[in-house]
This record gives structure tokens, sequence and C-alpha cells, in this order.
């Protein structure tokens, strides 16, 4: 285990409240424009075509060129797993090769940081590849000659690094990956898990704020796929490094990424969070790309909840909470106070029996013990709760105030694959 301390064709936009809702910064670190991939033939005029819309069929036809990346147009804020995702063929590692300049763009613009990597000149890039980006490949590319430490210690090397300072680098990145014990060991000498953990040590020794991870966990056999993801989760709770993900398992995006980028025949088809994903397919692609996904697990609270007009006031009183119950054909009112924070439930027996006692408190009958639960809680957790009340499940945020709810209704909707 890892040491532990707790837009293209279609791209659906994040709204700032919903990426602020997943602790997403809002400053971009990587800004791709216009991005154009070609390999083969008459590339000039494949470029000309490509911008009139023609298909990458008919550019190989008549110009010979394989169109890689048509048009990626994307941003990734500082601080976030920007996932890219797609089909073997469909562009999406040859995007991530295009951000480091690994393949040469064939048009468009990369900028990391403000530096136009596709237009620096030899020094520059080599400088941007060395201290800005690190890489996390498939297959682990360890020397197998060398130590654990010193195949940690090789991009060090590259930077021209002290000797001790890139060994006591080294040792502290083996330990970010639970690897401690392990710096004399040789590749050959370890499991699959734990060499992609050697390779990951190696990017974060570098202490280079962008990662890039080409399918680094699809090699390894599903238990340990699902052991490293959740042990990336940790370390970037902890480290906050900006990452680009790629990967062709729907389940392994939706996990990781705070936004997604879904790729099809070298083309971006939509931009967004797991939520909007799910929730609002661009196409019919996505939308049979996403058909056999566990929504529940993705899907929150917060992203079902409807504001309800069964609310009242504590010092409404209990006449007028009764009142407003028979209008509304409800027995029972969500009570919040002036500033919206969420105080329990009231019952219309109970008001009844105030107001034949003519007791005008309403707070003496203010039920506290009622289903809560918080915006970013998976449907998935909320299920066996509807299943046991009939009362809807209040959505209150961390400060205490009030949502809305989750009632059967929309549960079972979102279950069954309807969207509002």
């Amino acid at each position: 285990m890892l040491a532990t301390t707790s837009d293209a064709l279609t791209q659906t936009p994040s709204t700032t409240a919903e990426t602020a809702a997943r602790g997403a910064p809002l400053d971009t670190t990587i800004s791709v424009r216009g991005l154009r991939k070609l390999y083969g033939g008459d590339s000039d005029k494949a470029l000309e075509l490509l911008a009139q819309g023609v298909s990458k069929e008919k550019i190989l036809e008549s110009t010979g060129c394989t169109v890689a990346i048509q048009d990626a147009n994307f941003e990734v804020r500082r601080g976030e797993i920007f996932v890219i995702m797609g089909l073997s063929g469909s562009g999406k590692s040859t995007v991530l090769r295009c951000l480091n300049r690994l393949i040469e763009p064939s048009a468009g613009s990369v900028v990391v940081d403000g530096i136009d990597v596709t237009r620096a000149d030899k020094q520059r890039l080599l400088e941007v590849r060395r201290r800005k980006i690190a890489m996390v490949f498939q297959n682990f590319g360890l020397l197998p000659h060398r130590s654990l430490v010193h195949n940690v210690e090789y991009g060090l090397e590259m930077q021209g690094v002290e000797k001790a300072t890139r060994r006591a680098k080294a040792l502290h990145a083996l330990g970010l990956v639970g690897l401690q014990g392990y710096a004399d060991k040789l590749p050959r000498e370890l499991s699959g898990g734990m060499q992609q953990r050697v390779g990951l040590a190696r990017a974060l020794a570098t202490d280079s704020d962008i990662l890039l991870m080409d399918e680094a966990f699809s090699a390894l056999d599903p238990l340990i796929r699902k052991q490293m993801q959740d042990e990336l989760l940790d370390l970037q709770a902890r480290m906050n490094k900006t990452l680009v993900f790629i990967t062709h398992d729907l389940d392994e995006a939706l996990k990781l990424g705070s936004r997604i980028a879904i790729m099809r025949d070298g083309a971006i088809v939509q931009i967004g969070t797991p939520e909007e994903i799910l929730t609002r397919p661009a196409n019919d692609y996505v939308r049979a790309f996403i058909q056999d996904v566990d929504r529940t697990r993705i899907i929150t609270a917060g992203a079902i909840a409807k504001r309800s007009d069964v609310v009242i006031h504590p010092k409404a009183g209990p006449a007028l909470a009764v009142k407003r119950m028979r209008e509304l054909g409800s027995s029972t009112l969500f009570v919040m106070d002036p500033l919206r924070k969420f105080l329990g439930l009231v019952h219309i027996e109970d008001a009844l029996r105030l107001v034949s006692e003519n007791v005008h408190d309403l707070g003496r009958i203010i039920r506290a013990d009622v289903p809560t639960t918080t915006p970013d809680t998976p449907l998935a957790k909320l299920v066996a709760v509807a299943a046991s009340t009939r009362i809807p499940i209040s959505v209150v945020a961390e400060d205490g105030t009030f949502q809305g709810i989750v009632d059967r209704a929309s549960l079972l909707a979102c279950i069954a694959g309807e969207t509002r």
C-alpha cells in the first residue's frame, strides 16, 4: 500500500459550481488548441481537407494520409486528474505524446504553464520534459540492470542533480509509493504492480508538477489495478499534482477523472465531469459507451437533489405548519432557519397536537433523527436508506445548509438511466 496521510465536436463544459464541488482548481496549466496529427501522404493537402470537414476515410483515400488527431481542443486545470479515454485507435495516446512532443503535432498548439511546447526550441523542450512534465508508461520502462533506487534516480541524473540529493529524493519517492526497504532490489524481483509503483516513483522524484500516465495500469491484473487506482487517488490527495491519464476503460475513467475527454476516430466527442458524461451524454456514441455503467457509483445525491416546496421556518408556528401541509398534500415539512440551515422535520400529527394544546412553539416537535446525506454521496449508498423509509432523504451540505431532497422516484429514475 502507498504511504498515507489523511471544443472539438461536442464538449460539455463544467460549471464553476460543479468544478468547485469536485475540488478542482480553475486555473489552467495545459491548453491545447486545434491539435492535429497526420501520418504519411500529402499532409498539406490533408490539413486543408480536414479544415473543410472532410472525413478521415476520404482524406486517406485522396491523400494517403492517416488522420490520428483531428482538431483537439481542451484545457487541463492545475491539480486535477484529466482523463482521456477511448477505444484502441481513437488517438488518445497520440494526444498525450503531443503534450511533451514525443510525437510532433502536424498543426495546432500545446501551451504548458505559458510555454508553447509546439514552438519551443530543442533546449527549451528539454527543460520542459525534465522539470515540468514526467511520464509513466504502460510497460513500466524500468532499466533491468539497475536497482530500484537507481531506476528512480534516473530522471534526476538527467537533470544533473548531485548524487546525495538525488539518492535522498529517490528514497523518499519509493517511500511515497510504499516501497520502503526495496531500494536495492532489481526489477525482476518485483511483481508487475510493484514495478509500476517504481515507474510512478521515478516520475514523482523529479518534482514535476505534471504527470502524463499512458495506460499506466492496463497491464496489471484486475485486483492489482483496482488497488493502484485507489492508491493513485490517495497519493493525489496528498501531493496535488496535475495528471493527464490515458485509459480505454470507462470504469477507470469514471473512478479517477475530475473531468473526462472521450475520443473517437481522432476527435474529442465530449468533455465533462463523470456526472455530466453519465447524465448528459453528447451523442449516441457516448450514450452507447455508458449504457452498462453502474450509475449509482458515480452520480451523487447533489446531482439529482431537487428543491422542495415542503419547507418551513421554525418561527412560523404549528398552525401555519398544518395549513401548509394540507395545501401541499404532505404529512411532513422540512424545517430550516432563515439561513437555510437544516433543523429536521415536523409531522402533521405532532403539529395538530400542538394546535389543540394551544402551543405555538414549533421547535418542540422538530425531529432531528431523519435520513440525511451530503451532496457528494454516491447514490449507491442511498438505495438501502431509501428502501427503509417513506421520508425523502434530505441533502445537507457540510455547513449545514439544506440543498434539497432525494426521493424514491428520483433515485429509481436515475438507476433506470433516465435523466432530468
